[in-house]
């Protein structure tokens, strides 16, 4: 099997088991890494002295993380089990990278203000919404009409991590913001029905079973890319949601204004919420739901982040 069609099976794999854009674009560099690093030798040829040799390598010259070189080896592992059909036992003597444990980054209220501030237009109401729901950037960039629901005040946020559903909070200060981008997006929208060719990606192979969906209201993103992106073999424009990036340089530009030295990113917007509704005294299992955690042991990080410095006062003073 040439390796073209090697990583296509892998690629179509992971696609029919729903895994998400970003982890198949990660399994699919392993995979490629992996070849390459063995010289382009196939991987039926290879086994896991092989494999033994690609993850002590990253983790001893490349000197990668902990979660990377997990990542690397869950992609290889993949590979062996559900394309070639291999079965690799526990793979002994592997140098595993150091896991450290990071605190997260966490802004005080006044400054995720003053953020939010140097946010404008559409960047600012995004800004509000992961700051107010606690949402990471990729879910509130994949909003739908359709999940935002103003009666009960709560956001579905679909297909997270690990491809779970949750519900979050609707913040009440940004219902009328919310119901203002939503008329601009129906504005756009019929402008794009007059086009006739142009519709949303829609997720899984709900196409196929609701072919009219794509062009409903209900299923555009709230926060559409200005751009239409073409497939050419399809013949059709898609209107997909803004790139993450655009957010991004426009949140690295309200850090510089702000003069705020935390290396903050969007995603700090999320610890911040977390952080922020513990010191407002909400318990914790609530913040875990509303955050998607698997485990309360991931949240209780935030109380870490909460008791750093807190009673200890210095000999100095």
């Amino acid at each position: 099997m040439p390796g073209s069609e090697l990583l296509n099976s892998v690629r179509t794999e992971l696609r029919a088991k729903h895994y998400s854009k970003r982890t198949e674009q990660a399994y699919i560099g392993w995979v490629k890494r992996f070849i390459l690093f063995h010289n382009k030798k196939h991987p039926d040829n290879m086994g896991e002295p092989d494999i033994r040799e690609f993850i002590n390598y990253l983790a001893e010259k490349q000197r990668v993380s902990a979660s990377t070189q997990n990542q690397a080896l869950n992609a290889i592992l993949y590979l062996y089990k559900n394309i070639l059909k291999k079965d690799v036992k526990w793979i002994e003597d592997i140098k595993y990278a150091q896991k450290k444990r990071h605190l997260p980054v966490v802004l005080d209220k006044s400054e995720v203000k003053n953020i939010l501030f140097e946010l404008k237009g559409i960047h600012n109401l995004l800004g509000c919404l992961l700051y107010g729901t606690g949402m990471r950037l990729s879910e509130g960039l994949r909003i739908r009409i359709k999940d935002i629901d103003f009666s009960y005040k709560l956001i579905n946020v679909r297909d997270g991590k690990g491809e779970k559903d949750r519900v979050t909070i609707l913040p009440d200060i940004l219902y009328k913001d919310l119901k203002n981008q939503i008329s601009k997006v129906s504005k756009l929208h019929n402008i794009d029905i007059k086009k006739r060719n142009i519709e949303v990606p829609l997720p899984y192979a709900l196409r196929r079973k609701y072919p009219n969906a794509g062009k409903e209201l209900a299923w555009q993103y709230v926060f559409p890319a200005v751009n239409i992106v073409y497939n050419k073999d399809e013949k059709i424009g898609y209107r997909v949601h803004m790139h993450s990036s655009t957010f991004q340089k426009e949140f690295k530009k309200a850090i510089r204004n702000t003069q705020i030295t935390k290396n903050a990113s969007p995603h700090t917007l999320r610890h911040s919420f977390a952080t922020h509704l513990l010191q407002n005294g909400y318990d914790i299992r609530t913040v875990q739901e509303l955050l998607g955690h698997k485990s309360v042991r991931t949240t209780m990080i935030y109380t870490h982040v909460l008791n750093r410095g807190i009673s200890v006062k210095s000999p100095l003073d």
